[in-house]
């Protein structure tokens, strides 16, 4: 196990490293320090695979090498302070159609109109923090302090596919039919995870997101 201020590096079975940070801007700027030294830096030419997440990031390696040789608290020092905008630039802008069943109640929720939430939810730019729950949905961060609401307290046993969402800090899309507990501000048609594609999931950690009012 490998101590640096604000991070630890723990063994993570045989090929990985799994990396402990304070939070989610923390996890960003070393996913990215990550990203960019895979694109130049010899050491990190083992790495096959990079998963953010809330508080950590995992490292996985190529078969036969050495997970414990990655310079992680190098690319932690040299890191960039300020969070990069998104992955290469790229940005997937989402038609939305806000009739979502939980509208009206985070407009109670949140002392706003229905139409000011909706004002409020196509007018950020978000970015892909991270993956989980399901294949292909992504958490998003950048939504307005204002639209931050609770879960259901009792989550729904049905979700449709292409649910557009907030919860807490993030907004997110249903990928597919599953149950679940985000408030539903509307719903969205693009296919987020088709095992198809070269890359399934279209929503990448790093890739900016806006929400377009249809």
């Amino acid at each position: 196990m490998t101590n640096a201020r604000d991070l630890r590096v723990l063994p993570y079975g045989d090929d990985a490293v799994l990396v402990e940070l304070p939070g989610l801007a923390e996890v960003r700027q070393l996913d990215d320090a990550v990203r960019a030294a895979r694109a130049s830096d010899p050491d990190a030419a083992a790495i096959v695979d990079q998963v953010p997440a809330a508080r950590t990031l995992l490292l996985r390696v190529r078969e036969g090498a050495d997970p414990a040789a990655l310079p992680v608290v190098r690319w932690w020092a040299g890191r960039s302070r300020s969070v990069a905008p998104g992955n290469g630039g790229d940005e997937v802008v989402l038609d939305v159609d806000y009739d979502g069943p939980d509208l009206a109640d985070v407009a109670g929720l949140t002392g706003l109109t229905a139409q000011e939430v909706v004002d409020r939810h196509t007018a950020a730019t978000y970015t892909v923090a991270f993956g989980g729950f399901m294949p292909g949905f992504a958490y998003l961060t950048g939504l307005d302090p204002a639209l931050r609401v609770p879960r259901l307290d009792s989550p729904r046993e049905r979700v449709p596919a292409g649910s557009v969402a907030v919860a807490d800090e993030f907004s997110a899309v249903y990928p597919a039919a599953t149950p679940g507990g985000w408030r539903l501000l509307g719903r969205c048609e693009v296919v987020l995870f088709d095992v198809a594609r070269d890359q399934p999931a279209l929503l990448q950690p790093g890739t900016r997101v806006r929400f377009r009012a249809t």
